[in-house]
């Protein structure tokens, strides 16, 4: 397995924001983690990415502890945020360089790996221009290319179509999924629009109130709430009245004094 979950548990104080849970992704997957605001999505990334320690359980990425040989993972794979982290005022090319310089990617490959990404992606033309001049759509196209440039096995994409237009995000899960075929990289994503994770994942998990509550293809999630689309599968499964955000800003804070003091 490429990626493997047991029994992952991770609490801030006495808030249990994920709650022993399992799952396995095989290699070269797409797998496609989904739930309301709040259910745990995050966090459970972060702990997968060595950017939080987990309460108890375990997670083996590529046979790698994260929490234990978090340098070692973090060279196993990419990742692509929400929030933007792109240098708007490098060009695109610049940013993929300087990327590659991070991660120790000898110079003979980046020049072999970085015009190719680029043209995937569909920015060969666009190389020299300044990243602010760009799209959302561009920017998103540009991130996951950059996350590339090292080979990772795994990539995670956490909402990478959030904003974007119908077409552009069409373009970007094309893309994604021919690399995925071509380079047999790993996948885990999120996302909120159902029928992209019905259109490209092999298998999905849904987790709400910190616990995987489904897993399956989408045809199996489908069959097994009698439903005709994997939007009303997933409003079955976790209700349809509107979540808040994970916590509140108060409740953030308190989190985080929570965890300074452990």
């Amino acid at each position: 397995m490429m990626i493997s979950v047991r029994n992952l548990t991770k609490r801030f104080g006495d808030f249990p924001a994920v709650q022993d849970v399992t799952f396995n992704v095989k290699k070269g997957e797409i797998f496609a983690f989904l739930g309301p605001n709040g259910a745990g999505k995050s966090t459970t990334i972060k702990m997968l990415t060595t950017l939080l320690t987990p309460t108890s359980g375990s997670v083996e990425i590529d046979g790698l502890d994260p929490a234990k040989q978090g340098n070692q993972v973090r060279k196993q794979i990419g990742i692509v945020f929400q929030d933007p982290s792109l240098d708007t005022e490098l060009t695109a090319y610049e940013n993929i360089e300087f990327h590659g310089v991070l991660y120790h990617v000898p110079k003979r490959v980046r020049r072999e790996r970085i015009p190719r990404l680029l043209e995937v992606f569909g920015l060969w033309e666009r190389r020299d221009s300044f990243v602010k001049e760009f799209s959302g759509g561009m920017k998103r196209r540009l991130e996951i290319a950059r996350c590339l440039l090292h080979t990772p096995k795994i990539i995670f994409l956490d909402e990478p179509t959030l904003g974007l237009d119908p077409q552009t995000r069409h373009q970007l899960w094309s893309q994604v999924k021919q690399l995925n075929q071509d380079e047999q990289v790993t996948v885990f994503l999120t996302t909120h629009y159902m029928e992209e994770a019905e259109r490209v994942a092999d298998r999905i998990a849904i987790i709400d109130h910190g616990k995987i509550i489904a897993e399956g293809t989408a045809s199996e999630l489908k069959s097994s709430t009698s439903s005709e689309s994997l939007e009303q599968a997933f409003l079955n499964l976790t209700g349809s009245a509107i979540r808040e955000e994970e916590a509140t800003s108060l409740d953030r804070m308190r989190n985080m004094a929570r965890m300074f003091r452990r």
